[in-house]
């Protein structure tokens, strides 16, 4: 049943896998504003798995028609008022239980908008199957589809929600730019990363096996020196050759740890007074506000470089091949010259790169503004086909 004055269709958004991570808190909101500018006339109700660190207020603030639920047994109670289960971007299909219960349960039409999919197993074929719509992040896992006999719903290209995210806590970013004594355009920012996120080191409830945690931190060890070595001569150049400041922050909550030991302790003596360290973790609408007002970010998390595109920046994301297949997502926007393998890139590249940037910067800002009209283009062709799937006759007034 309708709430009181709904016309148009429910759609619920399964969304907000956690909150450790200012990327995947993106996920919800970026694909909510898909929602309300392509299909405003939908109700939407976003059943989330963590809603903690303040991201529920922000969430309510900026989203005050949506319906914000956490409770499995309160989502699953409104399935009989909602038109269309809808899984939020993701790194997997996270929630496929939660979407083979709405199928088995209702029947009615379910699909991804913007997941990663790098393996099918037969349960997972048979979901996806009876899905309506498989929207992937890029095109590589639609590769990964075909290859697995998916082959009966409509697949297509549908990037990453984050490209929508807006959300700019303005107050709490000015206090820290100022504070950190940096000034609009001229600064970067860095984001290191291992090469495997130590959940076992996070969270309680991430009950690995001895053989996994091993490979983890054998993995991370190896690897993060040789890693970071390249990041710190981007910041060496960029200091030496601009005179401006970098500014060392996490996407994820373990950075922290990590910024000093191999970013900022092992730096010459005439490039650290220019770096700063963002020495707490942040909101994602506070980490976008900053993002905004850099020169460049270069990062390797994927998050951070979306959030920055949205928002105004020039972003490089410096991938690791323990990185799922998400990075195709940057090729696929023509972004792929600000797209790097670690393994087969020099600091000195990834250094000349930026100074080309800094160089022609409106140039840049062009190439930016085509990825994002790229992405636009693919939500609407994905909108249009969701409204009619849910036999809305006006859909073609949304595409534009």
């Amino acid at each position: 049943m309708k709430r009181d004055g709904a016309d148009g269709p429910t759609i619920m958004l399964r969304s907000g896998w956690q909150t450790v991570n200012i990327g995947d808190i993106t996920h919800t909101p970026g694909v909510l504003r898909v929602l309300e500018q392509y299909l405003p006339d939908a109700q939407i109700i976003a059943w989330l798995m963590k809603d903690d660190r303040g991201v529920d207020t922000m969430l309510q603030r900026a989203f005050p028609k949506v319906r914000f639920i956490t409770d499995p047994l309160a989502a699953r109670e409104l399935f009989p008022e909602v038109d269309l289960m809808l899984h939020g971007s993701g790194p997997s299909v996270v929630a496929s239980q939660d979407l083979r219960v709405w199928q088995q349960t209702t029947g009615k039409p379910f699909g991804t908008f913007g997941v990663t999919i790098e393996k099918v197993d037969e349960a997972l074929r048979e979901l996806l199957n009876t899905a309506s719509f498989v929207y992937t992040r890029e095109t590589a896992s639609q590769r990964v589809l075909e290859a697995s006999g998916v082959t009966e719903p409509v697949i297509d290209f549908a990037p990453d929600g984050t490209f929508m995210f807006d959300l700019l806590d303005e107050a709490k970013g000015t206090a820290f730019l100022k504070e950190a004594g940096l000034q609009e355009r001229q600064f970067i920012c860095v984001v290191p990363r291992l090469r495997y996120t130590p959940y076992h080191t996070m969270n309680e409830g991430v009950q690995w096996n001895q053989e996994r945690i091993q490979l983890v931190e054998s993995t991370n060890a190896e690897h993060a020196e040789t890693d970071h070595a390249k990041l710190r001569e981007v910041i060496v150049g960029w200091v030496r050759e601009t005179g401006l400041p970098v500014l060392v922050c996490p996407e994820m909550t373990y950075q922290l740890e990590i910024m000093d030991e191999l970013l900022i302790d092992p730096l010459p003596e005439d490039v650290r007074p220019y770096v700063r360290k963002r020495a707490t973790f942040w909101r994602s609408d506070e980490a976008a506000y900053v993002y905004s007002q850099a020169h460049t970010v270069i990062s390797c998390e994927c998050h951070s470089p979306i959030i920055a595109l949205a928002n105004g920046t020039p972003a490089f994301y410096v991938r690791q091949p323990t990185d799922t297949i998400k990075g195709q997502m940057y090729e696929d926007l023509g972004l792929g010259a600000w797209s790097f393998d670690i393994d087969r890139v020099s600091g000195t590249t990834i250094l000349d790169a930026l100074m080309q940037v800094h160089g022609d910067y409106v140039g840049a800002q062009e190439l930016r503004l085509n990825a994002l009209e790229r992405v636009a283009e693919c939500y609407r062709r994905a909108t249009v086909r969701i409204h009619t799937l849910l036999g809305d006759s006006r859909e073609q007034q949304y595409f534009h």
